[in-house]
């Protein structure tokens, strides 16, 4: 089990623009979720990256596959629990397709004094676990300092010819 030594620190919302424009990105697709609100309404002012806001996590599963088939690269941007909505999927097309897909997945709720798996949220407490089960390779972005895992993720999802995600791990700034 991971132990974390110091408390999971915001991460501001232009820093963590820069690193997902850095990666590559072209398009987010999301399902808003207010753990990175101020990301989002980051993303929504600006025009050198499209967001597409959708009703579900399937949608921007789907949408996501599509972007990449036209020659995009998109970031799905989505709650923990959203991933939990949207395992089928995940499974179905991200990995089963081999579609390289960078999730952003938000712990809302996290204690930052606790590692995620050490959490009383089950929510939050099981995304990790379930990451594993389903070989998804994942990074812990717990701090300003974590940002430039965000281009290893997406030039990992790019090699595996699969999904991989970048846990924001405390709201961001």
């Amino acid at each position: 089990m991971a132990q974390q030594t110091s408390h999971a620190q915001p991460i501001p919302a232009q820093m963590l623009y820069d690193a997902v424009l850095a990666a590559g990105v072209t398009d987010v697709v999301a399902v808003p979720d207010t753990h990175v609100r101020s990301l989002i309404a980051l993303m929504r002012s600006r025009d050198d990256m499209r967001f597409i806001q959708t009703a579900t996590e399937d949608e921007a599963i789907t949408l996501a596959a599509g972007l990449i088939v036209g020659g995009r690269t998109p970031l799905i941007q989505i709650q923990h629990a959203g991933l939990y909505a949207c395992i089928n999927h995940l499974r179905g097309v991200a990995i089963d397709g081999e579609f390289p897909m960078l999730f952003m997945i938000g712990l809302l709720n996290r204690d930052p004094s606790k590692a995620p798996r050490d959490h009383l949220d089950s929510m939050v407490r099981y995304t990790e676990p379930l990451l594993d089960v389903f070989d998804v390779p994942y990074y812990l972005l717990d701090g300003p300092e974590d940002v430039g895992q965000i281009e290893v993720a997406m030039r990992q999802a790019q090699e595996r010819r699969g999904p991989v995600a970048v846990l924001i791990g405390e709201q961001t700034a």
